[in-house]
């Protein structure tokens, strides 16, 4: 199995730091990075995607504050323990989604109906292709998307 690959576009209305926390937020919530994983640095993870440190860091900001995250001096960061107390969906993040959905529906010249239709195969739907921020990849054919695989550094444990 190949590491997971967090995606940046910068076309979208979505900020690229709520991109970057909601796809590691997503993965550390449904195991693909699990308790002790390495995250890359905010240099490498900038650079990787062709972004500023400080969106990277504003991402991890947010990440630590949700307690997904933990970044010590030395240890670098990692993936934090997630709570025993079941979550909910994350709301945010959700809205996210629809957002961007909404907005290249829209650009397709998709209408309000066309959109809901979609949305409820979606639904109906048993099995399909993976999300994309569930597949992996090292590029993108889009130029005004970027990716980087998650975790860069590849260590596991403390």
């Amino acid at each position: 199995m190949s590491d997971p690959a967090v995606r940046v576009d910068t076309t979208s209305q979505v900020p690229p730091y709520e991109q970057i926390r909601a796809q590691l937020a997503a993965l550390i919530r449904t195991g693909r990075l699990v308790e002790g994983e390495r995250l890359p640095t905010v240099r490498q993870l900038a650079v990787d995607l062709g972004l500023a440190p400080g969106t990277v860091a504003r991402a991890y900001r947010e990440l630590e504050a949700a307690q997904l995250i933990r970044t010590r001096r030395g240890a670098g960061t990692r993936v934090a323990p997630l709570p025993d107390a079941p979550h909910g969906h994350d709301v945010h993040q959700l809205s996210t989604l629809a957002r961007d959905f909404t907005a290249a529906a829209r650009a397709l010249g998709a209408g309000t109906e066309d959109i809901l239709t979609a949305v409820r195969n979606a639904l109906d739907s048993e099995s399909g292709p993976a999300p994309a921020s569930q597949r992996s990849g090292s590029g993108s054919a889009n130029p005004t998307e970027a990716s980087a695989t998650i975790p860069a550094v590849g260590s596991r444990g403390r």
